[in-house]
């Protein structure tokens, strides 16, 4: 073979790979322009960041569970018949009359200087035993039991200072003490015909409940804490 025939077959070889190497480019690319690109998953988005919200308290959560939830009037009423009874029923719900009387000291109180937090009305006699053995320390342990500016206390007497605030030191009394000289407006007119006997105002200074007896200091919280 000579070389000029040599030369020819390198430069035909040389030739065909060329076109067999510009080929596979061309189809290459035109593969990859073909070829859809992926979907995208949901699960390949990135979500904008939402907005931070502070941790739930574990403790505050935890307490939540185990808090019962809050008993209606009507539930302590039917619980509570065999001890006290509820009347006075038309006043309910209703503003409690404003009145205004002094204490063994001879500071007034108005009961409507007191809205914004609950208040207990109470009548009592200084010669009845179940206002001394009962309803006393009921009331006692309740002014214990909250801060002065959750409850209010207002106790009334129609007899003389002199006994009321002799039997109010005796016992050793810790709210306050009221002394009426005459009949007050209803609804105190006709609660007060029972002693011991009491009237809840709610702060918003309606009446929430009045009741004839002694009502246990388990009763009254749930009362100042019912719906």
């Amino acid at each position: 073979m000579t070389i000029r025939e040599r030369r020819g077959i390198y430069w035909i070889t040389a030739l065909f790979l060329a076109v067999v190497l510009v080929l596979g480019v061309l189809h290459g690319c035109k593969r990859e322009s073909e070829e859809p690109a992926p979907a995208t998953s949901p699960n390949n988005v990135t979500a904008a960041p939402a907005a931070r919200t502070p941790p739930a308290d574990p403790i505050q959560a935890a307490a939540n569970l185990f808090r019962e939830p809050k008993a209606s009037l009507q539930t302590i009423i039917n619980n509570a018949a065999q001890r006290w009874d509820a009347i006075v029923k038309e006043s309910w719900g209703t503003l409690a009359p404003d009145f205004t009387l002094t204490d063994l000291d001879g500071n007034s109180h108005k009961l409507s200087e007191y809205r914004g937090k609950n208040v207990i009305v109470a009548f009592w006699a200084t010669t009845h035993t179940t206002c001394k053995k009962l309803q006393i320390p009921a009331l006692k342990e309740l002014r214990d039991g909250y801060p002065k500016d959750k409850l209010e206390i207002l106790s009334i007497s129609n007899e003389p200072a002199a006994v009321v605030k002799s039997v109010a030191t005796e016992q050793g009394i810790n709210y306050t003490v009221l002394l009426s000289s005459g009949p007050m407006v209803e609804p105190y007119r006709q609660i007060g015909q029972y002693v011991p006997s009491c009237l809840f105002v709610d702060p918003d200074g309606r009446v929430k409940l009045a009741i004839r007896g002694v009502v246990p200091t388990a009763d009254a919280k749930a009362i100042l804490d019912a719906q």
